[in-house]
């Protein structure tokens, strides 16, 4: 989770990633980021992201982001 959330304030800088619930639906994230996240993600955490894990929800915390990690570093 730690390399995570330096990971989210490298393409955020000056947000508060840790405590953030929002991040989509207040355009933290914007579109260009969420390219940048998913490309830094699939690399540090060797997934791949599907456009089926592109959704609001995987994407609005540092947690959810965490969870999807999870779940897809599993299958």
């Amino acid at each position: 989770m730690d390399r995570l959330l330096e990971i989210l304030e490298e393409i955020i800088p000056g947000e508060d990633v840790e405590n953030c619930t929002t991040l989509v639906d207040d355009n933290i994230l914007d579109s260009f980021a969420i390219i940048s996240l998913v490309a830094a993600l699939e690399e540090e955490y060797d997934i791949v992201i599907s456009p089926a894990d592109l959704v609001p929800d995987n994407f609005n915390s540092a947690e959810s982001l965490w969870e999807m990690i999870e779940r897809l570093t599993e299958e």
